[in-house]
């Protein structure tokens, strides 16, 4: 008996070897640590401007460095970005604009913010920014980008979403949808108006990447004075993605139930203002419906469908998606991914794919880590201020703005020598 007491501390002590060793696995497993870090994907046709990309944006080229310990977990570059935004966030000053929408009444917002010194080429260009969804200009990953933008010589125009802005009411019955271009196109019009100079970037952040690439295809008009578009996480697909939204790998179904919680707190709030306004569409049973939901997909069906008078869920993913427009753009377009992002399906990534090898002006940049809307930089623990995405979109802006303003010098010599001697 006092040999095998005397063995029992020697089992105990290997039970817990097993179980520390067992967490560790778990870890390593899930925190992904074991995933090397890379320089993004590229994904282009060999032209001369892809080249001169390449050359003068560092941050497509060369390692995605995400902090060490938890960085290389999607899950937690996502989770972070939702409950933070970003670390150490700005406070830039900016002015807020009300547009009234004639066609409904309906009254669009967005947060004017000027340069903080001249582009490094000289000319006048704004940033129209679509945030994602339910988002707008006071968000902290939306304040952190602008503050960047804004150092490097850019306005700023960013859109706030109908029915998004805390204490805003609705002036029709209708709020944001997951493609409606309205009260982005009403923003954009104004700049064009008020800035008869300026040159726009065009910036979209996940739902936000939909909008601006539907936008930019639906009317050719709506590409003039259009140096870029840049799209960040989105899915391109909205009838595509609502399939993998109820799929447990990547956790999906859990993100699909609280970003449905995250919209039923956007959307109830307006109960009398949805309810009351003449020619509403939409039904106290509705809002009730909205209030049981579990997924965006009820909430979609519920409410946001009969916003423009879509008979079905199918038709109003079908409609409002971006795939069916993008590929009508003509200005450069650049679309940024993460392989680890676990609201967007890989599979929907064929879309950006395909693009690039019919269209010479789309540059698909693909990254091994950063989430949804994470990208976070850092060493080991805290990240960084500026994101990865922060700095690639503003150095990829940056050197369109310098290829043109050289295609604008070249053909105004010319156009010099073509005219004749007095």
């Amino acid at each position: 008996h006092a040999a095998g007491l005397q063995e029992l501390p020697a089992v105990f002590d290997g039970v817990k070897l097993a179980a520390v060793a067992t967490v560790l696995y778990i870890l390593v497993r899930c925190l992904n640590l074991m995933s090397p870090t890379a320089p993004p994907e590229i994904v282009y046709q060999d032209t001369l401007l892809s080249r001169y990309l390449l050359k003068s944006c560092p941050m497509l080229t060369k390692e995605y460095i995400p902090p060490l310990l938890w960085g290389k977990s999607g899950h937690l570059q996502t989770a972070l970005y939702g409950k933070m935004g970003r670390v150490n966030t700005p406070t830039p000053h900016g002015v807020r604009k009300f547009l009234p929408m004639l066609q409904d009444g309906a009254t669009a917002t967005f947060d004017l913010f000027e340069a903080l010194g001249d582009h490094s080429t000289g000319d006048d260009i704004t940033m129209v920014i679509c945030p994602g969804i339910g988002n707008h200009s006071e968000k902290n990953y939306i304040r952190t980008f602008v503050d960047y933008s804004q150092q490097q010589g850019y306005r700023c125009a960013v859109l706030n979403h109908l029915g998004a802005l805390p204490n805003m009411e609705l002036t029709s019955p209708r709020m944001f949808t997951c493609g409606c271009t309205w009260e982005f196109a009403a923003m954009v019009g104004y700049i064009r108006r008020a800035f008869p100079q300026t040159l726009l970037v065009v910036v979209g952040f996940s739902l936000g990447g939909n909008i601006v690439c539907k936008y930019l295809g639906e009317n050719r008009s709506n590409q003039e004075r259009v140096l870029c578009g840049v799209s960040v996480c989105q899915g391109y697909s909205a009838l595509r993605a609502q399939e993998t939204f109820f799929q447990w790998d990547q956790c999906r179904r859990l993100y699909n139930f609280v970003l449905a919680n995250s919209m039923k707190k956007l959307i109830l709030p307006h109960r009398d203002s949805l309810l009351s306004l003449n020619s509403s569409s939409i039904a106290d049973a509705d809002l009730s419906r909205v209030s049981a939901a579990t997924s965006l997909m009820q909430i979609d069906d519920s409410i946001m469908r009969k916003f423009h008078g879509y008979s079905s869920l199918n038709e109003y993913y079908e409609k409002e998606s971006c795939v069916h427009y993008i590929h009508k753009i003509t200005v450069p377009l650049l679309l940024v991914n993460s392989l680890d992002d676990p609201l967007v399906h890989p599979s929907l990534l064929a879309v950006p794919r395909s693009l690039t090898e019919k269209m010479p002006n789309v540059m698909f940049a693909l990254t091994q880590h950063g989430g949804h809307m994470g990208f976070f930089e850092g060493a080991v623990l805290l990240p960084q201020r500026l994101s990865w995405m922060d700095k690639a979109i503003v150095e990829y802006a940056d050197a369109i703005c310098h290829w043109e303003k050289k295609k604008r010098w070249s053909l105004c010599e010319r156009i010099w020598f073509l005219i004749p001697e007095h």
